[in-house]
């Protein structure tokens, strides 16, 4: 017992806090809560403008608006107001560079050629619409003569077999096959035991007719978007009911000290 008190006393106490590091600590707090606070109300006066020039949007004849770059929590705050709107928003650009916002009436989604220029950065206007409607037509112009040579091509193949086929049809055989080998087929052909083969159309559970997407691209994105708002109102719910389960806490802990 000796020994041990005399290591213990011989080993350095643990330092105190002072005054002056209580301060510090108390003045980096108040810090860190102004900052959170100053960008609470940041945040509130963007929701303020983006529902405002959202209304405004509603009403006149513009069929999108385009935001300036912003960072992502600024755009969560544009999606979901457009969402609650009952508009299409898009984010177009590199992250930490350029990535937009661009809002869409849903009477007026964006095209293909517009979502693919937007995303290769060129954004959008009537000349661009122009270029990329002749690039669609060079295109598709390409596409129909491969088509037309490939056809051609088959064509063309299948009169030299059909050619073939007549000039082979005139040879006759010098012995019938039948004959020669009735010891292993017997003496009819047997037709009947053959089996038609057919291409199985489904490959697993689900025909792969059935695996291919038919929607367009406004029932894609308003199938998203539906997705969007019902993880939106679970989300809620659920916050709702950890509320509710706090507060029924705090208000039988309330009861228990009173009693």
């Amino acid at each position: 017992m000796d020994l041990l008190d005399s290591i213990l006393n011989s080993m350095d106490a643990p330092p105190t806090t002072n005054e002056q590091q209580k301060t510090l600590i108390k003045k980096q707090r108040e810090m860190v809560e102004r900052m959170q606070n100053k960008q609470k109300e940041e945040l509130l006066r963007f929701r303020k403008y983006v529902e405002e020039r959202m209304g405004r949007f509603a009403k006149d004849d513009r069929t999108y608006i385009e935001f300036q770059p912003l960072d992502k929590v600024h755009r969560s705050v544009i999606h979901e107001i457009a969402e609650n709107g009952g508009f299409i928003a898009m984010s177009f650009g590199r992250e930490d560079e350029d990535r937009h916002s661009v809002v869409y009436k849903k009477e007026h989604p964006p095209s293909e050629d517009e979502v693919t220029a937007r995303r290769n950065g060129e954004g959008w206007s009537k000349d661009i619409a122009k270029e990329y409607c002749e690039r669609r037509k060079e295109r598709l112009a390409h596409e129909q003569s491969l088509i037309d040579k490939q056809s051609t091509s088959e064509a063309g193949s299948s009169a030299a077999h059909s050619s073939s086929t007549d000039a082979s049809a005139e040879v006759k055989p010098t012995t019938n096959y039948k004959t020669k080998y009735a010891h292993l087929i017997g003496e009819s052909a047997a037709l009947q035991a053959a089996r038609k083969t057919e291409t199985n159309i489904s490959y697993g559970f689900v025909p792969s007719k059935n695996k291919k997407d038919m929607r367009s691209i406004e029932q894609t994105l308003a199938d998203i978007q539906a997705k969007k708002r019902l993880k939106l109102q679970l989300q809620q719910q659920e916050q709702e009911q950890e509320h509710e389960l706090t507060a029924s806490h705090a208000e039988e802990n309330h009861d228990a000290e009173q009693r």
